[in-house]
C-alpha cells in the first residue's frame, strides 16, 4: 500500500454525485436505498472508474493489496454503515475483487474509545506511518493499531501469494536497478518504466525510503544496488 493522490472530478460528475446523494437523503438513507442507488448508477460508476484507474498504483493495481487488477469501486466506509457516502468521491477506492468481496466486505473496524476508523486510507494518509514492510521476508509489521487492523482485514500477511509476491518483487527491483545502473543502452528507459509500473508498488517505495538510513540500506540492498538507487534518485524525480 502506498500513498495516492486523489484528483478532482469533472464539475458535471460532481453535480451528478451530489444530486444522487440528495435523492438518497430524501428517500431515507439506509443500506438498501444506498445499494440500490449505487447499482443503478452505471454511467457515474464508469466515469469514477476511469479516474480511479488513473490514480491507482502500477498498472491499475488494487489500492489495498497492490497485487491484483483493480476491478471494483470499493466504498472505504461501507454503504451499510454510511449510505449517505455512497456517492462521496472521498469514499471511493479501486480494489480487486478479492479485497473488496472476500476480505473487507462491510468490515470497518473503529477504535472503541475514540470512534476513529482503524483502516489505512491511502488517499488521505501515508501507509508507511502505520505499516512497515520487511523486504527480505515480504511480510508487514504493524506500527500502530490502525496498521494492525489493516493487515488483518486485508490479509496482507495471511495471504501467502501476497507475501511471496512482495518477496519476489524485491528481487526484481534490485535486478532492474542494477540493469539500469549498468547502462544497458536503449533499454534503460524500459527498465525505469518497468520499475514504475511493477505490481506491489509498496516494495519499490520501501526500497526508495531506505535511502534515509544509509547504513541499513547498504545492509539490505548491498553497495552496488544502493549506488544505483542513489543515482536514480538524483536523475529522475519520479523515484525520489
Amino acid at each position: 500500500m502506498i500513498p495516492l493522490q486523489r484528483p478532482p472530478l469533472a464539475p458535471t460528475l460532481v453535480t451528478e454525485l451530489a444530486r444522487r446523494t440528495a435523492a438518497i437523503r430524501t428517500v431515507g438513507p439506509d443500506t438498501a436505498v444506498g445499494r440500490a442507488a449505487w447499482h443503478n448508477a452505471r454511467q457515474q460508476k464508469a466515469q469514477l472508474r476511469v479516474v480511479l484507474r488513473q490514480m491507482a498504483p502500477g498498472l491499475e493495481r488494487c489500492m489495498y493489496c497492490g497485487d491484483n487488477l483493480g476491478t471494483d469501486i470499493d466504498h472505504f466506509e461501507p454503504i451499510a454503515r454510511a449510505p449517505l457516502r455512497t456517492f462521496d468521491w472521498q469514499n471511493h477506492l479501486l480494489a480487486c475483487a478479492h479485497c473488496n468481496s472476500n476480505q473487507k466486505r462491510d468490515r470497518f473496524p473503529c477504535d472503541p474509545a475514540t470512534g476513529e476508523h482503524l483502516l489505512v486510507d491511502p488517499s488521505r494518509e501515508d501507509p508507511a506511518d502505520h505499516l512497515l514492510l520487511y523486504l527480505e521476508s515480504g511480510a508487514y509489521d504493524a506500527l500502530t493499531p490502525k496498521g494492525e487492523a489493516t493487515i488483518e482485514v486485508f490479509g496482507l500477511n495471511s495471504r501467502a501469494e501476497l507475501v511471496r509476491g512482495r518477496r519476489m518483487m524485491f528481487t526484481v527491483v534490485k535486478s532492474l536497478l542494477l540493469a539500469w545502473e549498468r547502462g544497458e543502452g536503449a533499454r534503460s528507459a524500459e527498465y525505469l518504466e518497468a520499475l514504475r509500473l511493477l505490481h506491489h508498488a509498496d516494495v519499490l517505495r520501501s526500497v526508495l525510503r531506505l535511502r534515509r538510513n544509509p547504513a541499513l540500506a547498504e545492509t539490505v540492498l548491498g553497495p552496488e544496488v544502493l549506488t544505483a538507487l542513489k543515482r536514480l534518485a538524483r536523475t529522475d524525480r519520479r523515484f525520489r
